[in-house]
């Protein structure tokens, strides 16, 4: 059977222009021009993939994506023309995959799409995980580059299992510090970015260049798979929470 794709979005001009785009690509799609609409067709054919726009005809997308993630583990890509990095947090912190500005590229998006459908690996089924000469054996708890073993400290351990684990995903800064240092550490970014720093000069092929822990810039990190579809992280628009070029 074809993957099955939702698209919730209440201009009738995108909603085509995806059509083709995913029908091209071997998706069966199935449309909603509201939020309600969107909600009752996903527990009536529970797509494979949901596109979500976050201002529709009946309210605030952001509603419908926690309604979703009550009930489903659906892959959400939101597509909107909100751009703002309080935007994009918000919605990864609240479960989508991915959060794609419009306008957009069509190419960009598919790959993105691609990525959030890459389901959660299970630790148990999945403990390896190897890109180019790198391996990371979650079973093991090792990590090898060209054969040879890298040590890591514990954090970075952690780090790194946490963002292997969601490979393809961005992860927000304040999930990925609940996660490795816990739930008071969420103001505490700088630890982020130094551990950050720290793995990307054990790991990465190229440390200035990095190309396998991507930058969201003002939102968070994805472990990117080399050579594939992934697209390179965009800067966006400026703010506080941008990091520094020395550290990313």
């Amino acid at each position: 059977m074809n993957p099955r794709a939702l698209i919730i979005d209440d201009e009738l001009q995108i909603r085509r222009l995806l059509r083709v785009a995913l029908e091209s690509a071997g998706y069966t799609v199935f449309e909603a021009d509201s939020g309600q609409a969107g909600i009752t067709e996903a527990a009536h054919v529970r797509p494979d993939v949901i596109l979500l726009d976050m201002k529709l005809s009946d309210g605030d997308g952001m509603e419908v994506l926690k309604h979703l993630r009550e009930w489903s583990e659906t892959p959400i890509v939101v597509v909107s023309v909100r751009n703002s990095d309080r935007d994009k947090v918000d919605a990864l912190d609240a479960g989508a995959e991915d959060y794609v500005s419009k306008p957009f590229s069509m190419a960009e998006l598919m790959a993105r799409i691609r990525a959030a459908q890459r389901k959660v690996r299970s630790l148990d089924e999945e403990p390896l995980l190897v890109i180019g000469d790198l391996t990371v054996n979650l079973a093991l708890r090792r990590v090898l580059r060209a054969g040879k073993e890298i040590r890591l400290t514990p954090v970075e351990y952690a780090l790194l299992r946490l963002l292997v684990r969601y490979a393809g995903r961005v992860l927000t800064h304040r999930q990925i510090l609940r996660s490795v240092w816990g739930p008071n550490a969420e103001e505490h970014r700088l630890y982020l970015r130094v551990y950050i720093n720290h793995l990307r000069k054990k790991i990465e092929p190229d440390p200035a260049r990095p190309s396998l822990i991507q930058t969201e810039y003002g939102v968070g990190y994805r472990f990117a798979l080399l050579g594939g579809e992934e697209p390179s992280s965009q800067p966006m628009s400026s703010g506080e929470d941008v990091e520094p070029d020395h550290l990313d």
